[in-house]
């Protein structure tokens, strides 16, 4: 298993790095979260966990380890593969997920792509007992939605825009997601941002 990858950061797209290693460029898939913390040609370490199917091998990429291990926990629950995973922990944080769970919060795990109210409620009953509860302090407010705009703009200058793009592309996107029910989509944003950019060029 690659338990971790460090090198220089040698490309990024919305939802991936691309990390030097050794004269190997290693693509690793990553939450916006955590392509927010990472720079062009600049060094980094990524916490990973392999995912092996007949026709792949994917790379997931986090930035510390308590992230890898609950993706890898996710997917104890039946149902739940890598990219579902990797969809819980792009809209709330590991302790957000804890808590979620164990208050059997269920509007907050329909806050991810891809599940519906039945599947939170299979997945609540199947995860409250593996996850253990917040091991940080308590959160202040929705982790993701109140700080959106900074993930954001933090991932928009991670891929090499200027400061003035950014500050667009979250203003156009904006009414998105003031719109939307429940946590806002980072990953979603960044998309939209990024094709309002694509337009504006």
């Amino acid at each position: 298993m690659i338990a971790f990858v460090s090198g220089t950061v040698a490309a990024l797209a919305p939802d991936a790095a691309v990390v030097e290693v050794g004269g190997v460029g290693m693509a690793v898939q990553c939450t916006p979260n955590t392509l927010s913390t990472l720079r062009m040609g600049q060094s980094a370490k990524l916490h990973t966990s392999l995912v092996v199917r007949e026709d792949s091998l994917t790379l997931y990429g986090f930035a510390d380890d308590d992230e890898r291990q609950v993706f890898e926990l996710l997917q104890t629950a039946s149902g739940v593969g890598p990219r579902l995973a990797q969809a819980m922990l792009a809209v709330h944080s590991p302790d957000a997920l804890r808590r979620a769970v164990s208050t059997a919060d269920e509007k907050a795990l329909t806050a991810v792509p891809g599940i519906g109210k039945k599947g939170a409620q299979k997945l609540l009953l199947e995860l409250k007992d593996r996850l253990g509860g917040p091991v940080g302090a308590p959160a202040v407010g929705a982790p993701v939605s109140s700080g959106w705009r900074d993930q954001l703009h933090a991932a928009l200058i991670g891929l090499g825009y200027a400061t003035r793009e950014a500050d667009e592309a979250v203003t156009a996107v904006a009414p998105q997601a003031e719109a939307a029910e429940g946590t806002p989509q980072v990953g979603q944003l960044l998309k939209a941002a990024l094709q309002s950019l694509n337009r504006a060029r």
